[in-house]
């Protein structure tokens, strides 16, 4: 399990669990181990006592009036010969007697257990018992699982003459010990018990009082938007650190109110710029092919051509169809609105392409129809400010070293219109392929950059889609499709 990923409300309720689980591990422990040393203690003292009581006991036997023989090691048989077991009874031992040798002299073989007294001590036992200043050992082994201590002495006589060796076997029981310990553990694992539900209760409520908090600044910053005004956070009878925090968020929340109406007015400030280089944009394209109409009408003028009223009347139209579009982009700007707002009609896509293509004169701009009629759904203005974009677009990339060919077709795959405008110009380099769009980004000398911007936005605004190819220094075909409903 990922601690990282689990709330702080869950982390801090885990903690004061896991906390009192330690504890009472802790405690557990502790109590277990003390439980240990003390039972060590018990028996080690428990064993000294009895040795010292049978010691006294034996010392009053041997200096005893009832005692007719010579207290020496070979007599110590016949000395204890009944009173041992009167011994042994009364301080519930076994007690086994050795010569110096080590031999077995006597042994009670009454008691609490039946521990069998070995014939003959061994040379290390000898020599512990020798070598020690207390003339004393301690032999501690285990039996059947049962834990024995067996103790060697030295007896002497009244004149402090050692005659015999005194062996204790002592069985350590801690049947009562360890009842009292189970005892304890359970009274405690009760206590614990208790202490766990107390602490899960107290710690779900310290959680949820310590995080209610920051859920609630949580909840806050998560509204929080720029574009409209943020609350503050208001919290009574917090920590310090809390109140920090909400602090912060409410000074942050002040600074951005204050950026806000920084960044609304800088918008505003933008947006009129940029309409005014777009209404600057859209006016300037149709001047260009207007003048040069003027121009080439006031050049091929002759009263006396046959053809004059046709002529004048297709000037005209070109010229008409200009101002009007002219027309609509100051309408638009003098009532503080977009460009001119999208308004579709049913129309011959074939026919208003024409019709766009009619103010370039030049003879290298072949226009290509798959049928003779297309009908679509698309606002006239708006097409025909795509067409002419893009035709003028693809006039200004070729070189004054080429010889210009731009190329319109005009033809339907399925449900959609395809218009294809491919020149053979420069090309777009590598570099720009993802800027083409960019509104202000431009190539040229001249020009704010906003044509093919928004060419874009028009042809997306009717659910569309333009592409382009391009090869450097051969030239660029760009595609508009858009459907007919």
């Amino acid at each position: 399990m990922n601690l990282r990923k689990l709330s702080l409300r869950t982390r801090i309720f885990l903690a004061m669990i896991f906390l009192v689980l330690l504890a009472s591990i802790l405690i557990s422990s502790v109590a277990i181990y003390q439980y240990k040393e003390q039972s060590e203690d018990y028996h080690k003292g428990r064993l000294e006592r009895k040795e010292d009581n049978i010691h006294t006991h034996i010392r009053r036997v041997l200096n005893g009036r009832q005692n007719t023989w010579e207290v020496k090691t070979e007599n110590i048989p016949l000395i204890f010969k009944e009173e041992i077991y009167n011994i042994a009874d009364i301080h519930k031992l076994q007690i086994n007697l050795y010569d110096l040798e080590g031999n077995l002299l006597i042994s009670s073989k009454a008691g609490l257990q039946n521990f069998s007294a070995e014939k003959c001590l061994s040379a290390e036992v000898l020599n512990a018992i020798t070598n020690t200043a207390v003339h004393r050992y301690v032999d501690k082994h285990k039996e059947n699982g049962e834990t024995f201590q067996s103790s060697y002495t030295i007896i002497k006589d009244q004149k402090s003459k050692d005659i015999a060796v005194l062996n204790l076997p002592y069985l350590e029981s801690d049947d009562f010990l360890s009842m009292e310990l189970n005892e304890f553990l359970k009274r405690i694992g009760f206590a614990f018990m208790f202490v766990l539900l107390m602490a899960i209760a107290i710690a779900f409520l310290l959680s949820k009082y310590i995080t209610k908090t920051l859920k609630t600044i949580s909840d806050k910053i998560n509204a929080t938007r720029l574009e409209k005004r943020n609350e503050k956070i208001d919290v009574n009878a917090t920590s310090e650190e809390i109140s920090t925090l909400v602090n912060s968020y409410n000074s942050m929340i002040d600074e951005l109110e204050e950026s806000a109406v920084q960044l609304a007015r800088s918008e505003r400030e933008q947006a009129w710029r940029e309409m005014a280089k777009q209404v600057a944009h859209e006016i300037k394209n149709p001047l260009t092919p207007m003048r040069l109409t003027v121009q080439n009408f006031q050049r091929k003028f002759n009263p006396n051509d046959e053809n004059i009223t046709s002529k004048l009347d297709e000037y005209s139209k070109t010229l008409i169809q200009q101002i009007d579009t002219m027309s609509s982009i100051a309408s638009a700007f003098s009532n503080f609105a977009k460009m001119p707002a999208q308004q579709n009609e049913t129309l011959n896509v074939v026919k208003i392409v024409k019709l766009a293509l009619d103010i370039f004169n030049e003879d290298y701009i072949v226009f290509k129809a798959q049928k003779e009629e297309i009908i679509a759904k698309f606002d006239r203005t708006q097409l025909i400010r795509v067409v002419t974009n893009l035709v003028k677009n693809g006039i200004q990339s070729i070189p004054d070293t080429r010889t210009p060919k731009i190329v319109i077709n005009v033809g339907e795959n399925g449900k959609n219109v395809v218009i294809t405008i491919t020149d053979n110009g420069a090309g777009i380099s590598q570099e720009n392929l993802g800027k083409i769009f960019e509104p202000k980004f431009t190539t040229k000398s001249s020009g704010m950059g906003l044509g093919l911007a928004m060419v874009k936005n028009i042809v997306e605004t009717h659910k569309g889609s333009i592409t382009f190819v391009s090869e450097k220094d051969k030239g660029t075909t760009f595609k508009v499709i858009f459907p007919k409903e």
